[in-house]
């Protein structure tokens, strides 16, 4: 999969082993164009905020302590729909209170620039952002 944040490209591998039913989805829904915004809760990370969006998937290899690079679907319940994508240390929460999310792709290149688009997005605000 190809990720293009800001005008920048990033190479991700979808973790098929880990949450098929997940990479199912989401590569149903390709391309999928939003944008990013700074995490309020969580730490170093962005996310996508997805409303009610429903992908139609539950739980499946979540996690609450993504490493940078990993990317999650959290797939509704005590939160909204959200996909986060992790550039350093992270707890991955919510208003709520912690949440796990479904790591079902792996940004494998330039983790360094991923780094600096979160600090970007950070104090600069929104970024647009494509998986295709």
């Amino acid at each position: 999969m190809q990720i293009e944040i800001d005008g920048m490209a990033f190479s991700a591998r979808f973790e098929e082993d880990r949450s098929p039913a997940t990479c199912a989805a989401f590569r149903a829904a390709m391309p999928f164009s939003s944008q990013i915004v700074h995490v309020r809760w969580s730490g170093e990370a962005v996310w996508i905020p997805l409303g009610e969006l429903d992908f139609g998937v539950g739980y499946e290899d979540a996690t609450s302590y993504p490493a940078p690079g990993q990317i999650l679907l959290y797939p509704k319940g005590r939160s909204e729909t959200e996909i986060l994508i992790a550039y350093g240390s992270v707890q991955f929460a919510s208003k709520a209170g912690t949440l796990a999310g479904n790591h079902f792709a792996t940004i494998t290149s330039d983790l360094e620039r991923l780094r600096e688009i979160g600090i970007a997005t950070l104090w600069q605000g929104a970024k647009p952002i494509v998986f295709r």
